[in-house]
């Protein structure tokens, strides 16, 4: 499907359900999080030849840090080891990376790893993946309105000016995996007028086929932003 087919160019995917697939298996939630990871590798691949310009992850929550502290530590392993795994792959595809959220208060060495994955990737034109990090919404929203305000008056494009999302294209489709309803505090803003597409499919069994259902079930409606 080429970028003109769904016109989709900013999607944005909350990961779920990598706990209750380890449970079906009777497996640790450690490898259902691993064969998450396998899920994101293939749809990176998929940025460019799918036409999307950018794909924002919604890899860990500031809720997140509630979570026990095993599989706490054992996400932000997985995340030393996708970044040094997968960097070259980036490099080579030409994909830009982005966090959004608060990174910077993950452990030192993560950080480090990070910030020279940014540095390193800063000048792709194949298309960007956002992942949000230590992400919740609210917060990003409250961040950006003190901000605004400190610059002078809060309008609509003042406060979208100072979100962590201001150099990415206006979000287009929202998707949710595992049968979930909601937003859980990511990309409030930003999703006001954006298709949500929501699919019971687990997200360790989501693929590209999987997006690309959710592309042309996007390419379908029709998008009003409040007209009629």
């Amino acid at each position: 499907m080429s970028h003109s087919a769904h016109g989709a160019r900013h999607v944005a995917i909350i990961m779920d359900g990598n706990g209750r697939w380890a449970k079906q298996r009777h497996l640790p939630r450690a490898m259902g999080h691993r064969r998450g990871v396998e899920a994101v590798r293939a749809l990176v691949r998929a940025i460019r030849p799918l036409g999307i310009d950018t794909l924002t992850l919604y890899a860990f929550s500031s809720e997140n840090w509630k979570r026990p502290e095993d599989e706490v530590s054992d996400l932000m392993g997985l995340l030393r080891h996708f970044i040094k795994s997968d960097l070259n792959e980036f490099i080579t595809n030409d994909v830009k990376l982005k966090i959004i959220g608060d990174y910077r208060v993950l452990p030192g060495d993560l950080v480090t790893l990070i910030e020279g994955a940014l540095a390193k990737t800063a000048g792709g034109r194949g298309g960007t993946l956002a992942v949000a990090l230590n992400y919740g919404s609210q917060q990003e929203i409250v961040r950006a309105a003190n901000a605004a305000a400190a610059r002078g008056v809060i309008t609509l494009d003042s406060l979208a000016a100072e979100l962590d999302t201001a150099d990415l294209p206006p979000l287009d489709l929202l998707v949710r995996t595992s049968g979930e309803v909601r937003l859980s505090n990511f990309l409030l803003w930003q999703a006001a007028y954006a298709e949500l597409y929501f699919t019971d499919v687990l997200w360790p069994d989501f693929t590209v086929g999987h997006l690309e259902q959710a592309l042309t079930e996007f390419a379908n409606r029709e998008r009003r932003y409040g007209g009629r």
